[in-house]
C-alpha cells in the first residue's frame, strides 16, 4: 500500500468497521472524493512518504472492539478538523465531511477518555500525598480489575462451551 492511499484506506476501514457500506454510501464515489481531495492536498508530493503512516500505524494496536472505536473516534475527529479548514463549496469535501459526521454520532467520546490517561501520565507517583491516595483506592481498582477480567474469561467460556 502506497503513502498515496493511506486516507482511503483509513477510511474505508472505519466505514466499513461502523457498516455504512450499503444503501447511503457507495464505496467508488467516496474512493473518487478521496481522490479529489488527494489532489487538492498535494498527496502525491514525495514527503508524504516521510516518517511512515500517521493513521493506520495506531489502529494495529487497538485490537478489542471497544478500543478501536475510542481510537476511531479520535481519528475521525481528526478528519474532520482537517476539513473545516477546506473549501467546503466543493463537493466531495461535502460529502466526505457528511460521512464523517454521521459515523461520528456513532462513536464514543473518545476525547474524554484520551484526557484521562492523559491526566494519569501527568501523575506524580513520587509525590507521597499522591502514593497515599493511591494506596487508599488500591482495593477499588483491583476490584474493578477482577471484575474486568472475571467477566471477559466468562463470556469467552460461555462462547467455547456454545455447541449450537
Amino acid at each position: 500500500m502506497t503513502c498515496q492511499t493511506y486516507s482511503l484506506f483509513v477510511l474505508s476501514v472505519i466505514m466499513i468497521y461502523f457498516g455504512r457500506f450499503g444503501n447511503s454510501l457507495i464505496l467508488a464515489q467516496l474512493q473518487n472524493d478521496i481522490d479529489q481531495l488527494k489532489a487538492d492536498f498535494n498527496a502525491s508530493h514525495s514527503d508524504v512518504a516521510d516518517g511512515g503512516p500517521i493513521f493506520t500505524e495506531k489502529l494495529i494496536n487497538w485490537t478489542e472492539r471497544n478500543e478501536k472505536r475510542i481510537i476511531l473516534s479520535q481519528i475521525v475527529s481528526m478528519y474532520l478538523e482537517m476539513l473545516e479548514s477546506t473549501d467546503k463549496s466543493k463537493a466531495h469535501i461535502r460529502h466526505i465531511s457528511e460521512e464523517l459526521y454521521t459515523l461520528k454520532k456513532g462513536l464514543p467520546d473518545g476525547l474524554k477518555k484520551m484526557k484521562d490517561l492523559m491526566d494519569l501520565s501527568k501523575l506524580q507517583m513520587s509525590d507521597l500525598k499522591i502514593q497515599r491516595k493511591a494506596v487508599n483506592e488500591l482495593f477499588s481498582v483491583l476490584r474493578k480489575l477482577v471484575e474486568t477480567t472475571s467477566f471477559k474469561r466468562k463470556r469467552s467460556q460461555s462462547q467455547r462451551g456454545c455447541k449450537c
